[in-house]
């Protein structure tokens, strides 16, 4: 009960996202939509996103999706900050990917917004350039490498072993459509708006 609970949660606010994108986001109600999608931490956000090619409204898709800007987010998993990085993945980035000068960060300091973005939007890197499709990267950021790549490879869920037709796991299911109506939000609401 309680999974079809999260499922049927998951679709309505990803309908309701989808909704506010549909009719266009340049309405009467321009200041609450901003209000709930804003620009907070743009100066790290963009930082980030040029530094790891990666599209900066997919960060902030990612940071409303996780946390929704409050940097002192926790997950009841272990899951610090705006991006909802877990120790054992800051770890693995320190140990494969991370140059020297990034060694003189700790767990701890995933607490700093400036940190956690740049680390949060590294793993969305680094997930995107394995799996080469958006969509299987965020799945990736919810539930880990070791579950994608398990269904990757098992015809029930990926045809091809690059996209995912279903989901085993319903959070993760309702992440990555709810990750993807806020980018397309973001987009909207700014990109449209500022004419790039």
């Amino acid at each position: 009960m309680k999974k079809l609970f999260m499922i049927f949660a998951g679709l309505i606010c990803v309908l309701v996202i989808a909704a506010i994108c549909a009719i266009g986001l340049r309405t009467a109600n321009d200041k609450y939509v901003a209000d709930s999608y804003p620009l907070k931490y743009e100066d790290e956000v963009e930082a980030a996103a040029k530094k790891y090619n990666v599209d900066k409204y997919l960060v902030y898709g990612v940071i409303k999706t996780e946390s929704n800007f409050d940097p002192d987010a926790r997950s009841s998993v272990g899951a610090i900050g705006l991006m909802q990085l877990m120790p054992d993945t800051f770890d693995w980035i320190q140990t494969y990917y991370v140059d020297e000068d990034y060694k003189k960060y700790t767990v701890k300091d995933l607490d700093d917004p400036a940190v956690n973005i740049d680390y949060g939007t590294h793993l969305l890197s680094i997930l995107l350039d394995m799996y080469g499709v958006e969509d299987t990267a965020l799945c990736a950021y919810n539930a880990g490498v070791g579950n994608v790549d398990s269904w990757l490879s098992d015809k029930r869920y990926s045809d091809d072993g690059k996209n995912l037709k279903e989901v085993p796991i319903a959070e993760t299911e309702n992440y990555r459509h709810l990750v993807e109506q806020n980018k397309s939000c973001y987009k909207k609401l700014y990109e449209e708006s500022s004419g790039k």
